[in-house]
């Protein structure tokens, strides 16, 4: 290989290298681009959507009559929906029958979300008698999906609760085991084990000695002899017994 080859491929590999890394600062750009694109837009949604809750609040508690009610009925959606996904997104994790609940929280969601387009379309609904007519329906079917909303978030609490409790109960037992192993405490003190030492050895000392005749202390002897003299005396008064 020539000196001039050996040029052209250092060159040729620099090249390649300058692009390489060219490629991957606009790959960096374009998913730090991205990143802070989704949290615009995530700032924005949760901007615009206190905005119209706390606009919602203000129209029914100010607002009288069928406008005040759809303002409540829309609130009262939000709220629900917002609180059983709260509820369900905390114990989702590792729990598939929860993650089942969660998707159809979102079915669920999205009548929730046709019944509030059809609640801002009634707000500009120049017609009373209309507005009422269809408040009936709406009221109706806000009811059953809060009912469901709701029902769904008391039964993951439910669910958490009794889960807690049995665990509580797991450990209450192992912890009540424990504490009566340790009130059985086998620590003896320096006489007891004296006295354990001194058994072990005269254990020991019989086992040596087994055939041989016990022999005889002077307490026994004494002991012997007073019973002796106590048989004694009982044959004499059976031999005066006149009997």
């Amino acid at each position: 290989m020539t000196e001039g080859e050996a040029v052209e491929i250092a060159f040729a590999l620099i090249a390649l290298l300058f692009v390489a890394f060219v490629v991957l600062g606009v790959l960096a750009v374009v998913k730090a681009t991205r990143a802070v694109k989704r949290g615009v837009e995530r700032t924005v949604a949760d901007t615009r959507r206190s905005v119209t809750e706390a606009s919602l609040k203000v129209r029914s508690a100010t607002q009288p009559g069928a406008l005040g009610e759809i303002a409540s009925l829309r609130l009262g959606l939000r709220t629900s929906i917002d609180s059983a996904r709260g509820a369900l997104t905390a114990a989702a994790p590792g729990d598939a029958g929860v993650q089942e609940s969660l998707r159809l929280l979102d079915q669920l969601h999205g009548y929730g979300r046709r019944l509030d387009a059809e609640l801002r379309q009634l707000e500009h609904e120049p017609d009373k008698a209309r507005v009422a007519e269809r408040l009936v329906d709406a009221r109706q079917r806000a009811e059953r999906i809060r009912h469901s909303a709701d029902s769904l978030r008391w039964a993951v609490q439910d669910r958490a609760r009794h889960e807690q409790a049995d665990g509580l109960d797991d450990l209450q037992a192992q912890i009540d085991l424990e504490a009566g192993a340790l009130r059985h405490w086998t620590r003896q003190t320096a006489g007891e084990a004296e006295a354990d030492a001194g058994r072990a050895d005269g254990g020991g000392a019989d086992a040596g000695g087994a055939g041989r005749p016990r022999e005889i202390t002077g307490a026994q002897k004494m002991t012997q002899d007073a019973f002796q003299t106590l048989l004694s005396k009982i044959e004499k008064v059976r031999r005066t017994d006149p009997a």
